[in-house]
């Protein structure tokens, strides 16, 4: 009886080790790439949320402006002269929009008439930053929101105070 050997060619050695290597290879560059995605995604939500504050914190700034132009009890907003504007510092507001300071800017209102009604009418620009003057120099950070509004109010002298044009 005879016993042979086969030998395995000297082509096949080492064929593991390279595949081992390649797929270590391609495994860690998928974890690098996993790892570098998900940084980037938590960037994009933090922009995102800083975006969401800063247009309420231009929001507020514009109904506090709204308030000032449309309160019946406002002596000023009788005026021509009266258009609210101003500015809301850092900090003035609670919560998370403290971080962000607003400029409320308003054209001057003009005066116009529809059905024997004398009618004011305001455009008024509220801008909302996360930096203590607004435009600041933009960075990586920066955020800016930008709200405006045209608002008309009716102005009858002959009508009883507080309600200048009735039904």
């Amino acid at each position: 009886m005879t016993i042979l050997f086969r030998k395995s060619p000297r082509r096949m050695r080492g064929f593991s080790l390279v595949t081992g290597i390649f797929l270590l290879v391609v495994l860690s560059a998928l974890g690098a790439f996993m790892v570098i995605f998900t940084g980037l995604q938590q960037n994009t939500v933090q922009a995102d949320i800083l975006g969401v504050r800063a247009y309420y914190a231009a929001r507020a700034g514009l109904n506090w402006a709204m308030y000032q132009a449309l309160d019946p009890d406002n002596p000023g907003s009788l005026t021509a002269a009266a258009c609210p504007s101003g500015t809301i510092a850092q900090g003035a507001m609670a919560g998370s929009l403290a971080t962000f300071s607003v400029t409320v800017d308003c054209d001057p209102p003009f005066d116009t008439t529809e059905a024997n009604r004398n009618i004011r009418v305001y455009r008024i620009t509220a801008t909302a930053c996360n930096q203590a003057v607004c435009p600041g120099t933009p960075d990586n950070a920066y955020v800016e929101r930008r709200v405006v509004a045209t608002l008309a109010k009716c102005k009858d002298p002959t009508a009883p105070p507080r309600y200048e044009c009735g039904p």
